[in-house]
């Protein structure tokens, strides 16, 4: 069916802090949040990684978001590795030099 084809991708690159902040509600928290997705090459019916008991931060099998994005782009066919941008006279990864695909989501 068309899942296998498209990439469904439910999420943000960060998340919200388990408590809240002074009675203003709860502030954004890079270090633990949660992503969906579905098809297009994903695994199924799995869950990677989980955080430690509070929901603060991510304790097993970490994922950066500059692993998320070479992930992504894996998923879409595209090598992250290849696709540089030039800034100062010097040619930068779109993932930087830490993304590495989470080859266990990968069915």
């Amino acid at each position: 069916g068309l899942l296998e084809d498209t990439l469904v991708i439910w999420g943000g690159e960060f998340g919200r802090t388990p408590v809240s902040e002074k009675g203003n509600g709860r502030d954004h928290n890079p270090y633990g949040f949660t992503m969906w997705m579905a098809g297009g090459g994903v695994k199924p019916g799995i869950a990677y990684g989980a955080t430690d008991e509070f929901g603060f931060k991510a304790v097993e099998n970490q994922v950066s978001i500059h692993d998320l994005h070479a992930t992504v782009l894996h998923l879409l066919g595209l090598d992250h590795e290849k696709l540089t941008y030039r800034y100062a006279g010097r040619d930068f990864r779109l993932t930087d030099v830490y993304g590495n695909v989470v080859r266990d989501i990968i069915a």
